[in-house]
């Protein structure tokens, strides 16, 4: 893969609610400090924490604009499982931020093409995103990028892989309740974002953040590309940081 490579920043700390609270200070310091600041947000189990510990910090978010990295594709937002409703559960109901500048890729959009098209141009009208927080997935995945995703790609619909799907049957009481598709940020509008953090804890996390941290970046390992970024930092617990040998 083409690109200048710049060592990742890992930062790694004791358990789950150190790595947690981390990550929620850098936001804080960053919304002190820019407050109309726009963020990227994930969703999954890993930034739980993270959000609780936001809440508690007690900063506002009146002036921020957040951008969600992906939703299930064919899931209206009252559904139990999609994102926007995570969001409003873990986040939205909790701070002060803006309904109309908290932004999800419509799911359920008559026209998924053009809902992609629409998200990436919010983005950019946006004037881009200062911090982008970010998971990882089992096989390497950032936002829905699965493996095979090339470093340039845009915000798309894309098929989710067997490992996903797998990874949140138990959510939707079953694999073949699972949505097989979705929209997602590109890796590439991933890339273009100011300054990126990336959140892993487990043991069982600790395999792709080696292949993420201390592999040859490869469209195999989506988030290996991070080390393209001249601004990314992985925060980390012990056990997703158990592979690493640097």
């Amino acid at each position: 893969m083409q690109g200048n490579r710049y060592p990742l920043t890992v930062e790694v700390f004791p358990d789950y609610a150190g790595m947690s609270q981390r990550a929620a200070d850098i936001v804080v310091e960053l919304l002190r400090e820019k407050p109309d600041a726009v963020l990227g947000l994930p969703t999954g189990s890993t930034p739980l924490g993270f959000y609780d510990a936001l809440v508690a910090s007690g900063v506002s978010l009146a002036k921020a604009r957040t951008f969600n990295l992906d939703e299930y594709l064919g899931l209206p937002r009252t559904h139990p499982q999609s994102y926007y409703s995570f969001m409003k559960r873990n986040l939205y109901d909790h701070v002060d931020l803006d309904p109309a500048n908290a932004h999800l890729p419509n799911g359920n959009a008559p026209d998924p093409e053009e809902e992609c098209r629409r998200y990436e141009e919010a983005i950019r009208a946006a004037g881009g995103i200062d911090l982008m927080i970010l998971g990882i997935g089992h096989n390497g995945h950032i936002g829905f990028n699965e493996p095979g995703s090339s470093a340039d790609s845009r915000t798309r619909l894309i098929t989710l892989d067997t490992i996903t799907r797998l990874d949140a049957a138990a959510d939707f009481f079953g694999e073949q309740y699972v949505p097989r598709r979705a929209i997602t940020m590109g890796v590439g509008t991933i890339l273009e974002a100011r300054r990126i953090l990336l959140l892993a804890s487990g043991r069982d996390k600790a395999p792709a953040v080696r292949d993420m941290v201390e592999g040859t970046p490869t469209p195999d390992v989506p988030a290996s590309v991070l080390q393209l970024h001249p601004n990314a930092t992985v925060l980390l617990d012990r056990d997703a940081a158990s592979l690493l040998h640097r």
